[in-house]
């Protein structure tokens, strides 16, 4: 497989149009068209479900445009890490949970920034799990993690600021305007709890022994689908404090207190690029300046 025909089979994907496609591919129609039968039989599956007026993905396709997001994505970054120039360019790819530790992350690309102006960056927003595993594609440079959370393939860099829990409630809730939450607080109210496994055991943990009594409603991965479900009363929701940017929901934190750290890791053992490279000494500097 060549990387420019699976660029081509992106486009059609994108466009479900073979004509709108190849408009913007600058070139002719037939000619995209041999290219993706030659695509179909190279891979000896149909791809494309073709109609008088639009194009749909196969279950195969489907499955190629997932593969094929990332083999050009890995390809587009590895070219832009052989881009050499006096000045530091280039892009650093950052996958990110949803937690306040971004804010110090964001100090320090900020304070590289005004070092290396041409620098970019590339940020992806996941659960830990989904970070580690572009992480060890080679799709994400760095990542934010929310602990608890295995690093051992990881070099790291632990971040000051610390992550506080809390539930997520309406403001109608008669849970609204407590100080704090208590285990007992919550037996007759259904929760959604995040995926991680490691997330669910410090969850239970603070619960004790009420665990065995409360309504789980549901699971999240990130906050903005499960705070939709929040507002509409299904629940309440455990996280991380957040920046308040739901006008009907009010964060309470946990009593006990509940609080994790933050963890900015890359792979070991793994060639960096010269920009990588440069603010990863960068971020240690800033940490010992700290310290």
């Amino acid at each position: 497989m060549e990387l420019r025909v699976l660029r081509y089979f992106l486009m059609v994907a994108r466009e479900e149009n073979i004509t709108k496609a190849a408009e913007l591919l600058h070139i002719t129609q037939p000619t995209l068209s041999r290219q993706l039968m030659q695509l179909e039989d190279e891979l000896g599956t149909k791809l494309l479900q073709r109609s008088s007026h639009s194009i749909r993905l196969t279950e195969d396709g489907m499955l190629l445009k997932r593969r094929a997001q990332e083999l050009v994505q890995l390809a587009d970054k590895t070219a832009g890490e052989f881009q050499k120039g006096e000045e530091l360019s280039g892009n650093i790819a950052i996958g990110s949970g949803e937690g306040n530790s971004v804010q110090e992350l964001a100090g320090v690309i900020r304070a590289f920034q005004k070092k290396h102006p041409l620098v970019q960056y590339d940020l992806y927003t996941a659960n830990a799990d989904d970070i580690k595993e572009r992480l060890d594609k080679g799709l994400l440079d760095m990542g934010l993690l929310m602990e608890p959370v295995d690093i051992t393939k990881y070099n790291f860099i632990r971040l000051t600021r610390k992550e506080r829990w809390g539930v997520l409630v309406r403001k109608d809730s008669r849970l609204a305007g407590k100080d704090s939450v208590r285990p007992e607080d919550l037996l007759d109210i259904p929760v959604f709890l995040a995926q991680r496994a490691l997330i669910k055991n410090e969850i239970e943990g603070w619960f004790g022994d009420y665990y065995d009594q409360i309504h789980i409603a549901g699971t999240f991965n990130l906050i903005n689908n499960v705070a939709v479900m929040v507002e509409n009363n299904i629940g309440v929701a455990f996280c991380f404090r957040i920046q308040n940017r739901f006008d009907n929901l009010e964060f309470i934190p946990l009593a006990p207190s509940l609080e994790t750290g933050a963890v900015l890791v890359w792979k070991k053992a793994q060639m960096v690029s010269r920009t990588m490279h440069q603010f990863i000494s960068f971020m240690k500097e800033c940490r010992e300046t700290e310290e």
